[in-house]
């Protein structure tokens, strides 16, 4: 079965482009979410936390 799915994968042109791009994505977005994680405000995390436990 694996040999029938390679070959149809040869035949196709411009497919080594695939994982290559997905790969950047997944890079890319993965190094943005820790951007935006490491720059969230300490007082907006803080302010978060106390959410649960508000009695309103």
């Amino acid at each position: 079965m694996f040999e029938q799915v390679k070959h149809n994968l040869e035949t196709i042109a411009g497919v080594e482009v695939f994982p290559i791009l997905s790969l950047l994505i997944f890079f890319i977005f993965f190094v943005c979410l820790g951007i935006w994680v490491f720059s969230y405000g300490k007082e907006k995390i803080e302010e978060m936390s106390q959410i649960p436990l508000d009695e309103n």
